[in-house]
């Protein structure tokens, strides 16, 4: 079989390299340089982070790996279609008081979407594409889903819930059945590692500001009952949960409550204001299910990190899903997605929108 195989440079798909290698599949290495003209943003030059000002030194470090493993390699120039799907998604979210997740986006539209279509309009010819991401893709006998990854400290279903029917069936995840440690077992035994090499880790490394290119705009810090507690520079400097950096003194500490866009409002409060029972998300993707009919009972996470909680799903005759959970939730983000799962597959997910 070929498989196209989309290698950041990281040790996991470098594993996956390997393993798909291995396993006897003609493999065909791609890498996308998504930086575009933002030379006036002084990142550091050996960021591990996928959006970052000079990835030569990493294609380089591909190429040579893919010689190694006598697999051929290609670059290609997505910066244009990353600006307009990922990046002014991203702004235009900030702005309006929202927190995007552009992994979310990237993968389903660039990675997962322009890349496997710019790498078959460019003559490559392949039968499968992967990466290596920890997640499972698993056939149910009506749907393909995305399922939880073996190693549930690695797992990145939540990043790739978006991803389509017609997506799903066209891919592999090498890693998904392999724990990390015994991914760099694999590449040390065969030396295509060493202890020290980085993986690649946040979108971005600097701070998300940078990207915006708006300047700063004073406004009101309040409680939810109007009273002001001091000012900031915009609201998109904050997020909903956020603790630290509001410079404010409290008889208890204070977190991000809302964002009012309109206002330009940063809404504050103590921590018991944050729980919330109920989250609500539109553009929904339905996954191991076409439909979420009636009341289903689910474990659900309302952004990457943590372990999922259980909740009870729903979809609105709008189509809006909304999860109740009875322990509740701290600080569900508007911008974030909720991701509904069932038997550790990904069921459905939404942009989260409203939660109370």
């Amino acid at each position: 079989m070929r498989v196209l195989l989309g290698m950041s440079g990281g040790i996991d798909s470098s594993a996956a390299a390997y393993i798909l290698k291995n396993q006897g599949h003609e493999v065909i290495g791609v890498t996308m340089t998504i930086w575009s003209n933002r030379a006036h943003l002084q990142r550091p030059v050996d960021s591990v982070s996928c959006f970052a000002p000079d990835k030569s030194e990493d294609i380089e470090r591909i190429k040579e790996m893919c010689a190694r493993l006598g697999i051929e390699h290609h670059t290609l120039e997505l910066s244009d279609r990353f600006e307009e799907e990922v990046l002014s998604n991203f702004k235009d979210e900030y702005l309006d008081g929202k927190t995007p997740n552009p992994c979310v986006w990237c993968n389903q539209r660039i990675k997962f979407g322009a890349m496997v279509e710019y790498a078959g309009a460019s003559g490559l010819v392949f039968d499968k594409f992967a990466t290596g991401h920890y997640a499972r893709i698993v056939h149910t006998g009506k749907r393909w889903a995305v399922g939880k990854a073996k190693d549930e400290k690695k797992d990145q279903s939540y990043f790739l819930y978006r991803l389509s029917q017609e997506q799903l069936k066209t891919i592999l995840f090498p890693l998904g059945e392999l724990a990390k440690d015994e991914v760099r077992v694999i590449l040390k035994e065969h030396g295509h590692v060493s202890d020290d090499q980085e993986e690649s880790q946040d979108f971005y490394d600097g701070p998300y500001t940078d990207l915006l290119e708006v300047e700063d705009k004073e406004g009101a810090i309040i409680t939810r009952d109007g009273r002001i507690l001091g000012t900031h520079k915009g609201i998109w400097h904050y997020t909903i949960g956020q603790r630290r950096g509001l410079g404010i003194a409290a008889e208890r500490p204070l977190y991000v409550l809302e964002l009012r866009a309109s206002t330009n409002e940063v809404v504050v409060g103590f921590v018991d204001e944050t729980v919330q029972h109920q989250v609500e998300a539109t553009d929904v993707v339905f996954g191991s299910v076409a439909m979420i009919e009636g009341e289903v009972e689910v474990e659900a996470k309302i952004r990457s990190v943590g372990r999922p909680k259980k909740a009870i799903a729903r979809r609105k005759e709008d189509g809006t899903i909304v999860a109740f959970f009875p322990e509740g939730v701290n600080a569900a983000t508007p911008g974030q997605s909720l991701v509904l799962y069932k038997d550790d597959l990904v069921l459905a997910g939404g942009i989260i929108t409203h939660a109370r």
